[in-house]
């Protein structure tokens, strides 16, 4: 998402231009944990994915579900609500690190445009198609890809605004967005598609034989890229990585001692309450249970404030082998994106084929440890193609499409 600016030298053991180089942008290296974050949720995303590919056997309405679901899923699936956030926030650094690189802000929002309107037209066709398997189709899901593409596409606009007036923007949406949840629209009203994509999680009948699913709501996404964009200057190469270290680690703290507090008073925040469970297990469950659709203010403040620590963590450790392999997994998001949506339904389609559609006993996981395995598994499977792609986006940056992806 950012170009390539790397001053670090190649391992000896790597190409002359290789991902973990192009992984490391301006400043020496320091943005490394920028794509090594990336990475880290993209490998957590790929999990979440697994478990809607091959454990959907398992009779559980709703994974976050305190009362019906194990531990081990519960956990699972609250590791996966670090993703959306994660890529939203740092799509807004990485647009202000783009004008950063020599680009006005005519040309920052022109690419915003652009990439927005790229990714909205992926999510309708190439993602809307590994997902549902269907052409053409009779249900279209309008998911993070998308939600990604119109927050983009916002923050075009948005990049006008002063630095001040932005930030007050973005909390204002991403801490008032709850106040909204009464406001509703019936189909037949001219606000109801409209509000459908804004806030509504619901239905939109298109025609006979295709109707839309709004799963992702972009008013509070919006908020959190702009939130994002606001804080790229900590990431300028004059600002030194132990001052923007303590500003990422200050607003974590103040995130999670945010959610705490609101959680514990069960006030504003999320409309659905904790309470105590049979132990101190299924109480912890019901305490971080956040609501994803649209993201609840306790929701942001959750994984945002886990999100800043596992960056300010990525920073510290950006030298090691685990964040350069991390990054260049993050370096190519889009192309891992599709690639493992179209690897993922053709091992399903291959399974059915084989085996049928009796996917409990025969090729569905049992347990949510192979799960964790299975991921494992075709991370590595995925490697070669991804570091192969990662190089030549970082040798090739004459050929403007690579950036998209």
């Amino acid at each position: 998402m950012l170009p390539g600016l790397a001053r670090t030298a190649a391992p000896q053991s790597l190409p002359a231009v290789s991902p973990f180089a192009a992984a490391a942008r301006p400043a020496g290296g320091r943005l490394l944990s920028i794509d090594a974050l990336r990475g880290l949720v993209i490998l957590i995303m790929l999990l979440d994915h697994v478990r809607e590919t091959f454990f959907l056997h398992v009779q559980v309405g709703d994974p976050m579900d305190v009362n019906a679901t194990s531990p081990a899923l519960f956990f699972s699936r609250l590791a996966a609500h670090l993703c959306a956030p994660v890529f939203i926030w740092l799509a807004g650094v990485s647009a202000w690190l783009y004008g950063a690189a020599g680009h006005d802000r005519g040309a920052v929002s022109g690419f915003l445009l652009r990439r927005g309107v790229f990714l909205v037209m992926l999510e309708l066709t190439l993602v809307g198609f590994a997902w549902t398997w269907n052409f053409p189709p009779r249900v279209i899901y309008l998911q993070v890809i998308w939600a990604i593409g119109l927050s983009m596409m916002a923050l075009a606009a948005l990049v006008w605004l002063p630095r001040t007036v932005l930030i007050a923007l973005g909390i204002a949406l991403v801490a008032g967005h709850n106040l909204l949840s009464p406001l509703q629209f019936a189909p037949e009203s001219p606000w109801h598609v409209p509000w459908a994509i804004l806030h509504d999680r619901t239905w939109i009948g298109i025609y006979d034989g295709l109707k839309v699913r709004t799963s992702y709501p972009v008013l509070p996404w919006i908020g959190v890229i702009a939130l994002g964009y606001a804080a790229g200057p900590w990431f300028a190469a004059s600002v030194p990585a132990a001052v923007r270290q303590r500003r990422l680690a200050g607003c974590a703290v103040a995130a999670l001692a945010a959610f705490a507090v609101l959680r514990g008073l069960n006030g504003y925040g999320q409309e659905q309450k904790w309470s105590p469970g049979s132990d101190a297990l299924q109480t912890a469950m019901s305490f971080l249970n956040v609501t994803k659709y649209p993201p609840s203010l306790l929701f942001v403040l959750l994984t945002l404030g886990a999100g800043l620590l596992l960056l300010v963590w990525l920073e510290r450790a950006q030298q090691g082998w685990l964040a350069r392999r991390l990054a260049v997994f993050g370096a190519v998001p889009m192309f891992f994106y599709l690639l493992h949506l179209y690897v993922l339904q053709g091992m399903y389609q291959v399974c059915v084929r084989q085996w049928g559609l009796n996917q409990g006993k025969v090729f569905g996981f049992d347990h949510v440890w192979q799960l964790w395995l299975g991921t494992g598994v075709l991370a590595i499977a995925l490697w070669p193609a991804v570091r192969w792609f990662a190089t030549l986006k970082a040798r090739r940056r004459d050929r403007r499409w690579l950036k998209y992806f």
